[in-house]
């Protein structure tokens, strides 16, 4: 019986535009002000505590307890909270640096030493997934992602339809394989596709995605696309990539707006590092 996967990478490296923005009509503690003007959302406090503990302890109650966490050079505050402020007791943490932010598929390549030729989660540092749908994707066979219904996220969750409705959708042939990753869908595409589940970028890859992270072209923002690379591999090498359909909501930590609602829907959740 092949073992499960145990590694995790949590993209923690982005630049936080949206964050940064300023919005008078958000009002903020001083310590969330401070990690909102740097761009840190996975640094966030929220209820006294910096929202990627609730990452970190998700991944752990989902069975990864060998974590990578892509940074910026800057990011020392990360470093010194979990290598010394509070070291976590479940999860062998270590850190890989992204040097440029130039996208998914660069900070998933930023992790590859990590990884070796292992399967291993990839996930955002500024959502929160359910466990149980981390703990499903880690028994699917890699390469994988999790597909979500358009219901899920829009039920308990914070994400409002017009977000939802610019996030990519994943078109699933019927024997549940990926054929395509609809990026930006126009109206014409979202009605071809109907209710399609949509990408909230966790993925369980393999070698085959990281060997097409580095051949992919930039993408029209000059970006190195985690999806990108996947197509590439489904394209070029007839990769199979299993999609988990996914009815939960996800809480997306992208702006101001959504701190105090995402801090709301935290509050009872335990954590435990």
């Amino acid at each position: 019986m092949t073992a499960l996967p145990r590694k995790a990478v949590i993209l923690a490296r982005g630049l936080g535009t949206r964050m940064r923005a300023r919005d008078d009509a958000v009002a903020l503690a001083p310590e969330q002000a401070a990690a909102a003007e740097r761009g840190a959302k996975a640094m966030i406090p929220l209820g006294g505590r910096p929202f990627l503990d609730w990452v970190l302890s998700a991944v752990a109650d989902a069975g990864f307890d060998d974590v990578c966490l892509v940074v910026a050079p800057e990011h020392e505050a990360m470093r010194r909270r979990y290598t010394g402020d509070v070291v976590p007791r479940r999860l062998r943490l270590t850190f890989a640096v992204q040097r440029e932010p130039r996208g998914t598929a660069d900070a998933v390549l930023a992790a590859s030493e990590f990884a070796g030729g292992d399967a291993f989660l990839v996930l955002n540092g500024d959502n929160s997934y359910p466990p149980t749908v981390l703990a499903a994707l880690r028994e699917t066979p890699a390469p994988a992602t999790t597909g979500f219904s358009r219901a899920g996220l829009l039920r308990d969750g914070q994400i409002s339809p017009e977000r939802i409705a610019r996030y990519a959708l994943l078109d699933v042939n019927p024997d549940g394989l990926l054929r395509r990753i609809v990026e930006k869908p126009d109206e014409a595409t979202i009605r071809e596709l109907g209710d399609a589940l949509v990408s909230m970028n966790c993925w369980l890859l393999d070698s085959t995605i990281v060997d097409a992270c580095r051949r992919i072209a930039p993408s029209p923002r000059g970006e190195l696309e985690l999806p990108s690379a996947v197509q590439l591999a489904i394209d070029t090498t007839g990769a199979h990539v299993h999609v988990l359909p996914v009815d939960a909501p996800v809480l997306d930590l992208s702006q101001r707006a959504d701190i105090a609602a995402v801090a709301s829907r935290l509050a009872p959740i335990g954590v435990t590092l």
